[in-house]
């Protein structure tokens, strides 16, 4: 059975930054193939705006070079490409002045009742800016959306005060704070499982789950990012938004409905319901990772201080948390988070390990009883996999085997699997916030995390080294094994 794509109405998408890496690699060619899949109408426009000199032509120049460099062999087609080259166009634009938005407001003319999306990929310092600019040269229509990426601030004041600069312009349910975690097709399915099966959510609580993990694992180091994240680190690049997002989906309480806020309720009462990890606990109960030269798949690779140019950083490239949810689904059940840079392996996977059979009425010879594991893999090969203990087949007794049950998406289903923000971007269209994050839900994750940050500066916790390459620090694996857990880890 085929996937069903629904056309949208007619936009105008304004790509601030439309010149930068994340419209280049991303944001273009999810529009490209929303068209060639049949999504976009006519006479939808894809304006690039961003302080660069060029006109219209060079433009559609740069997006057919960013098309031609990131779509898979067989995506490019000479006439689809035409096609959607004919919807771009540009204007040069400053944040910091009035130079260029006359002209960009000209090029909007004749659209104010077309949904009109205003996509800011750029550096968070330029929000502020650009939406009082947006505001004093009224181009905010009746269905005008704001689309920012992260990060939403550096702390919880921070965040407070850039919602606050948004929010003067434009209201709460016409601000989309994209993650693009949550437009994967397997976290979305972590919702089906959930919530659409009578297998899994009887199960799902303290009495039958044993523990969580959840693991985002990246081969890659800085990328040209040094500036940036040398004053984040994992723990305000990675945890603060796609772990702690995926954690409320995987935690959270099943909404009356698929609508917007209702889930977006439930994901905030999971936040609000972790347990607090400060200056008393930070040590016990979270570590910090920097990398070391090694190797990866390419090669020998440099360590993060050479890369940085700087020996004195103790920013952390890794961080493992054993995080805990003071709720009655689950009081004693443990959450343990991990994300890191030039780790052994790019993965993204949820892992819910379930309890250990009561009783096995098998003797030693059968072999080992292993607990039953729900694995949700995000990247690469998006799947699930439910390991189970089963006979082995053939005479001669009874021998145990813990084998997969394995579905994976792209076998299963036979189809191109989109891109998350292919998804997200035609949702800002349509106008739903499910995947979004609410402002509420950004802050109370910055109450959670806030703490522990200024555990790490008043402690001078240290980011313990680890081999580029490997899996991480040594105490990574003592966090989780001094509870008699060990890290699942994928073939």
């Amino acid at each position: 059975m085929s996937s069903q794509t629904i056309p949208v109405d007619p936009f105008d998408y304004v790509v601030f930054g439309g010149t930068g890496d994340l419209a280049e690699r991303k944001l273009l060619p999810a529009l490209y193939h929303r068209q060639i899949a049949g999504q976009l109408t006519e006479p939808t426009r894809i304006i690039g705006a961003s302080r660069s000199e060029m006109d219209t032509e060079a433009y559609r120049n740069f997006a057919s070079e960013a098309l031609a460099k990131h779509l898979k062999p067989g995506e490019f087609d000479d006439k689809e490409v035409g096609d959607f080259l004919k919807r771009l166009q540009y204007v040069s634009v400053d944040a910091n002045s009035d130079r260029g938005w006359d002209k960009l407001g000209k090029v909007l003319e004749g659209g104010e009742n077309c949904i009109r999306a205003f996509y800011l990929a750029v550096a968070p310092s330029l929000f502020g800016d650009i939406c009082e600019q947006i505001a004093k040269h009224a181009l905010v229509n009746a269905q005008t959306r704001v689309v920012v990426e992260k990060p939403i601030g550096r702390d919880l004041a921070s965040a407070h005060e850039l919602n606050d600069t948004i929010g003067r312009v434009f209201d709460e349910e016409q601000i989309f704070r994209i993650d693009h975690y949550l437009g994967k097709e397997t976290v979305q399915n972590l919702m089906a499982l959930r919530f659409a099966n009578a297998l899994y959510e009887p199960l799902w609580n303290s009495a039958h789950v044993d523990h969580v993990q959840i693991t985002v694992a990246e081969e890659v180091g800085l990328e040209g990012r040094a500036g940036y994240y040398d004053k984040a680190g994992a723990l305000r690049d990675m945890v603060q938004n796609h772990m702690m997002q995926l954690l409320c989906l995987v935690a959270m309480e099943a909404p009356p409905s698929m609508d917007a806020e209702a889930v977006r309720d439930e994901k905030l009462k999971v936040l609000r319901a972790l347990s607090p990890i400060d200056q008393n606990n930070a040590e016990k109960l979270t570590v910090r990772g920097q990398y070391r030269a090694g190797a990866s798949a390419g090669g020998a690779v440099k360590g993060y201080l050479d890369e940085l140019g700087d020996k004195t950083s103790n920013t952390e490239t890794f961080v493992a948390i054993k995080a805990e949810i003071l709720n009655w689904r689950w009081a004693g059940v443990p959450f343990y988070l991990r994300t890191g840079k030039r780790l052994g392996q790019r993965v993204s996977e949820i892992v819910i390990a379930f309890k250990p059979i009561p009783h096995s009425i098998f003797d030693q010879s059968a072999g080992r009883v292993i607990a039953n594991q729900l694995v949700i893999r995000l990247q690469p090969d998006e799947g699930v996999r439910q390991w189970i203990m089963i006979k082995d087949p053939g005479p001669g007794g009874m021998r145990l085997r813990h084998v997969p049950l394995d579905m994976s998406f792209a076998e299963a289903f036979g189809v191109r699997n989109p891109d998350a923000y292919e998804r997200l971007l035609m949702d800002v269209v349509r106008c739903n916030q499910t995947l979004f994050m609410r402002r509420d839900e950004v802050e109370a994750a910055w109450r959670w995390i806030d703490p522990i940050l200024k555990a790490w500066e008043e402690t001078a916790q240290t980011s313990h080294s680890y081999t580029a390459g490997t899996s991480g620090p040594t105490q990574s694996i003592a966090l989780i094994e001094r509870d008699g857990r060990t890290w699942h880890e994928s073939n």
